[in-house]
């Protein structure tokens, strides 16, 4: 995540959901909204509903890890929130993959520029 800083403050979450535009995949949801920093910055959400703090850790991981490997294909500039659904779970790393790209190409405004 050489260019993404993180998404903390709780204000800046709520913002995402209103304002921002969004994508599902069958393991999370994809929120993102320009900003003005020039870099972008990602924020997790993985409700306590889902397990406990091992398996919820264990989604963020795979969450941050996909994002990581695929950060070149987000557009500069954006925020994004990734919302864990309640079969990222079980999920492997690659169903996780999957489920952000495809989230990925039905938001135009989180895709980079080709």
């Amino acid at each position: 995540m050489k260019n993404t800083i993180s998404l903390k403050e709780n204000h800046e979450f709520r913002r995402l959901y209103h304002r921002g535009t969004s994508s599902a995949g069958r393991h999370l949801v994809l929120y993102c909204r320009k900003n003005k920093l020039g870099r972008n910055r990602l924020g997790l959400t993985v409700s306590a509903k889902l397990g406990k703090a091992v398996q919820r850790n264990r989604v963020k991981r795979l969450f941050r890890e996909a994002y990581r490997l695929h950060e070149n294909e987000f557009a500069r500039g954006i925020d994004i929130v990734l919302v864990a659904r309640s079969r990222a779970v079980g999920a492997t790393y690659l169903e996780i993959e999957k489920s952000l790209l495809r989230a990925l190409r039905e938001n135009p405004s989180a895709a980079a520029r080709s």
